[in-house]
């Protein structure tokens, strides 16, 4: 019994989750845990191999999938997107964030790549949910953590060009929609899925075989129940993103719609880890790693919203440990957190991987005290 193992015991124990798959690797040294089983009747043991919907840990994969189009010279970081969403080649800004929906201001600027690698485009969620212009985008992004809410891509870019942005492109991080940019950008600039790209940039190249958009019928008993809890804890069948994995989504999420396993999250984050090079050949070139796990973000822009960063900074796809804030808050450690119950960071300085995946999904933007924990026994 391992201190990792303990801690996420005493989770599945006193209810809090079904059950939970944790690993922590130093170098080649790795520990994997698998505890609890894959619903609350307990019938079926979790496993290492368990698969699990990974929700925003997508965004890092995501992000590096883009930085492999930059590096070949297809997109540019300081191009406009118009040049492959021409829906979104006009955008409109509320005169202040705060200000109603028909109030606004062209957007000064186009938005560029780079703006959409690093979450300041101007669309997205920002630490308060109740201004004006954040309503029109919770209901166009409604799919929340189950992707297949969510409309097609030309239709979703079509009405996403009819909200107006909250703040001017480049001026601050907002939340989520970005990544689901990204997506776009690496469907349209490819001539590709964004799954048949990945697959065959990604996944394929890393060995991650359990790693897509959709499960197979034969694995489908490897996917755990979704779980959310209530207000006295309890846990219920999270309905809306529970089922349809058996199927590829309208729109597949770079924010947030894959599903995988550890193992498979550990051989992505040591691509990054060795520069962007994985079994002799390189997927990402060390500068665009660089770039994706560096703070792109101004002072002010990480003190703008402290709901989502906690005081980190933001790279491409993942955030970024500015202060040793806390025991596992080493600078430079790279990742982000899944609302359906995931978190995967990488620490360059030391080689470290850490990956929990659990089926319950968070209730807010604070991560919960199972990977608060979790973070404290692995670093």
């Amino acid at each position: 019994m391992t201190a990792l193992h303990e801690t996420l015991r005493r989770y599945v124990d006193d209810g809090s989750l079904p059950g939970a798959v944790g690993l922590v690797a130093r170098g080649e040294d790795v520990e994997a845990v698998a505890v609890g089983h894959m619903d609350t009747g307990r019938s079926v043991p979790l496993a290492r191999d368990s698969l699990f919907r990974l929700a925003s840990i997508t965004k890092p994969v995501t992000a590096a999938a883009l930085l492999m189009l930059v590096d070949e010279g297809l997109v540019g970081l300081d191009d406009p997107v118009a040049r492959w969403l021409p829906e979104l080649a006009a955008p409109m800004v509320v005169r202040t964030p705060g200000s109603p929906v028909d109030d606004l201001v062209p957007a000064e600027r186009p938005i560029t790549v780079e703006d959409v690698l690093s979450s300041r485009c101007g669309w997205g969620f920002p630490p308060d949910f109740s201004l004006p212009a954040v309503r029109p985008l919770f209901e166009l992004q409604r799919g929340g953590f189950a992707p297949h809410a969510v409309p097609a891509m030309d239709e979703l870019l079509a009405d996403l060009a009819k909200v107006p942005l909250l703040h001017q492109p480049g001026e601050a991080w907002l939340y989520n929609t970005s990544s689901d940019l990204q997506g776009a950008l690496i469907a349209r600039a490819s001539g590709r899925t964004l799954p048949g790209f990945l697959a065959e940039r990604v996944f394929e190249p890393l060995g991650m075989k359990d790693t897509g958009f959709r499960v197979p019928e034969r694995d489908l008993h490897r996917l755990p129940t979704a779980y959310q809890p209530g207000p006295d804890g309890t846990l219920a069948v999270a309905e809306a993103f529970d089922g349809g994995w058996d199927r590829l989504p309208a729109f597949p999420s770079g924010a947030g719609g894959l599903v995988s396993t550890a193992d498979d999250y550990l051989a992505f984050a040591r691509m990054l880890l060795a520069g962007g090079e994985a079994g002799g050949r390189s997927l990402l070139s060390p500068d665009s790693v660089a770039r994706m796990t560096s703070d792109q973000l101004t002072a002010a822009q990480r003190e703008g919203s402290p709901l989502f960063l906690e005081g980190q900074g933001w790279g491409y796809g993942g955030s970024v440990d500015i202060d040793q804030a806390e025991p596992w808050n080493v600078p430079g450690r790279y990742g982000w957190v899944g609302g359906t119950g995931t978190a995967a960071h990488l620490v360059p300085a030391t080689g470290t991987v850490t990956v929990l995946l659990t089926q319950v999904a968070m209730t807010g933007p604070t991560p919960p005290a199972v990977m608060r924990d979790f973070w404290r026994v692995t670093a």
